[in-house]
């Protein structure tokens, strides 16, 4: 790991991440600057109220190229927000709040959910999770986080 004056951690491009509080131990996500808000790949997405609280139910692949193994995660809905993805087409999502840990560290970030299937990671971290908590190398993969043997 890298050290910074600012004792951020220092991220790779690509970062193997947790989510424990959703049931997924380990998950590939690209580390997007690019991006403002964190992106969770979500299918057959149901929200209902549970003793006066607002939540969501919702499965997922987490492993790339892999649509056989399935995770089914239940988190608190924190607000339905209209997002912009990377062609500019508008989608209105559910947002969760949840710990993320990356290597030794971990915080509480926002996370939209949405289909990514059709895409390369299963979650992306955008810059709001990252803001003063972290630096991107661009150079670097999986300098924090490292999959379990």
């Amino acid at each position: 790991m890298k050290n910074n004056s600012n004792n951020l951690a220092t991220l790779g491009w690509r970062e193997w991440v947790g989510l424990p509080e959703l049931g997924l131990d380990e998950i590939k996500a690209k580390i997007d600057t690019g991006a403002r808000t964190s992106s969770l790949h979500a299918f057959e997405v149901r929200d209902f109220v549970e003793n006066d609280v607002h939540r969501v139910e919702f499965k997922m692949h987490p492993n790339q190229r892999d649509t056989e193994t399935v995770v089914v995660c239940v988190a608190d809905i924190v607000d339905e927000r209209v997002v912009s993805d990377s062609g500019g087409h508008k989608e209105k999502r559910w947002v969760i709040a949840s710990p993320v840990h990356i290597g030794e560290y971990c915080w509480n970030i926002e996370i939209n959910l949405t289909s990514r299937d059709d895409m390369r990671f299963r979650m992306l971290l955008g810059r709001t999770a990252l803001n003063g908590r972290a630096l991107v190398d661009p150079a670097g993969s999986y300098l924090v986080g490292q999959k379990r043997k």
